[in-house]
């Protein structure tokens, strides 16, 4: 019969998993950061802000998986070490390895896309918000496949984080290229050119409605597009 380990020597034991779990997630970070960036040449343009260190929410069009770790990754260090990518769970809790890089490689936030229960989807968003974190979010709420269409309509969930946060930064940023970079089926980032444009922070229009300011930041996203020719 195995005797039970020690109180003290099971919390060293913890703390040692703990640790190494801690810098595998970093390594891996620091690997999967340099790689994306590295075979994607993506370049950062701070177009309409400066890379400062405040409270902001990032919304990006979404058109592969590795939307976020290419914003993220445009981030200096001190700035990205505040800032959690929303992901959806159905996706990136299917199993241990998605798991372990969302919730300790990139310290993500993670909703669900369906409403259960009642349960406020955004809860975990604002959860971060109010720790003082700034957040990585893709209003559309699903990849965007299709080569037709430049934007899918905005769901509610920036309308509603902007009128619960009217302090907080909300940043458009215009990520170029990913849909030819990172096609559907692909696994491994094809080496052609992205960038990452960040816009002026929207204006507080208090007056406007929701579908109102939704279209207003769906414009000011778009108008960024054309910033990588000039």
């Amino acid at each position: 019969m195995n005797k039970p380990i020690p109180t003290h020597e099971h919390d060293v034991q913890v703390n040692e998993k703990k640790l190494i779990n801690h810098s595998i997630a970093r390594f891996i970070a620091f690997l999967t950061r340099r790689s994306a960036r590295l075979l994607t040449g993506a370049r950062s343009l701070w177009y309409g802000c400066e890379p400062i260190q405040t409270q902001r929410i990032y919304y990006a069009n979404h058109n592969s998986h590795i939307d976020f770790i290419l914003l993220w990754s445009s981030l200096p260090k001190e700035i990205r070490r505040k800032t959690k990518p929303v992901a959806a769970s159905d996706y990136w809790l299917k199993d241990g390895f998605r798991r372990f890089l969302i919730q300790d490689t990139f310290q993500g936030v993670t909703i669900l896309r369906n409403r259960e229960n009642n349960s406020d989807p955004l809860q975990p968003i604002k959860d971060a918000l109010e720790q003082g974190y700034s957040i990585i979010f893709f209003p559309e709420g699903t990849r965007n496949l299709s080569d037709d269409i430049e934007l899918l309509d905005f769901k509610s969930g920036l309308f509603h984080l902007k009128t619960q946060f009217p302090n907080v930064e909300i940043v458009p940023v215009w990520i170029s290229n990913l849909k030819r970079v990172m096609p559907k089926g692909a696994f491994i980032p094809l080496p052609l050119l992205s960038t990452v444009i960040f816009g002026c922070p929207l204006e507080q229009h208090e007056e406007l409605d929701k579908a109102s300011f939704l279209d207003y930041a769906k414009q000011q996203l778009i108008k960024l597009k054309e910033v990588e020719y000039q």
